[in-house]
């Protein structure tokens, strides 16, 4: 510690960034389940920061107000999946990583907040609404994603001809959303199943 304080107030300034991102991210998990459950219409911003130990006051500090909170959500369910799920597929060959992909997901959706994108894409389905284009730009990026991967399978003989890749990868993240919600906390058959379907969907033999 100088003597001119300094690093005393840069602590102190840490310290109060710390608090900040603690209190952002129990709002952010109390929301994720508030709207897992219960949709963004019906969505309660009191409730929510109750359930996180905050007040609405508190809330109201970080968040406008629903919608932003909304948005923040979607955003970091989407960057908690692609840390825990997306990149367990980098570097892998394209059946490894589809594969990977598919059974990484099953576990994800495990949590109880995993549901929030689904939920939400269901209740702005065709609607023009910043929360609903948001999900739907991620889905678009994971869809050409898994898309570019059975191209290049298909260019190396790894996976087989089939329809469009484009349509393929529909029909693969499809079979992940469908997954996820009905076999959600049903370890181990979500993974297996995920995996069985995704490798059906690819036009792969079965697993082992």
């Amino acid at each position: 510690m100088t003597e001119d304080g300094t690093t005393r107030a840069g602590g102190a300034r840490r310290t109060q960034a710390e608090r900040r991102a603690r209190t952002r991210g129990a709002l952010l998990e109390a929301a994720a389940r508030g709207l897992s459950r219960n949709g963004y219409a019906n969505l309660v911003l009191a409730q929510v920061a109750a359930e996180a130990g905050y007040t609405r006051g508190a809330l109201y500090h970080l968040f406008s107000g629903k919608e932003e909170l909304a948005l923040a959500v979607v955003s970091w369910v989407d960057e908690t999946w692609t840390a825990e799920v997306r990149t367990r597929a980098d570097g892998a060959e394209p059946v490894d990583a589809l594969i990977t992909l598919a059974r990484g997901h099953a576990e994800y959706c495990r949590r109880d907040v995993a549901q929030v994108l689904m939920t939400l894409r269901v209740e702005f389905a065709g609607q023009d609404h910043p929360v609903g284009l948001a999900i739907s730009e991620i889905v678009r990026g994971l869809v050409d994603e898994v898309a570019g991967w059975i191209e290049e399978g298909r260019t190396s003989g790894d996976i087989p001809a089939g329809p469009p890749a484009q349509v393929t990868a529909h029909a693969y993240v499809g079979v992940l959303e469908g997954i996820g919600i009905a076999l959600a906390g049903q370890p181990p058959f979500d993974v297996e199943l995920a995996e069985r379907t995704v490798r059906g969907v690819l036009g792969l033999t079965p697993a082992p």
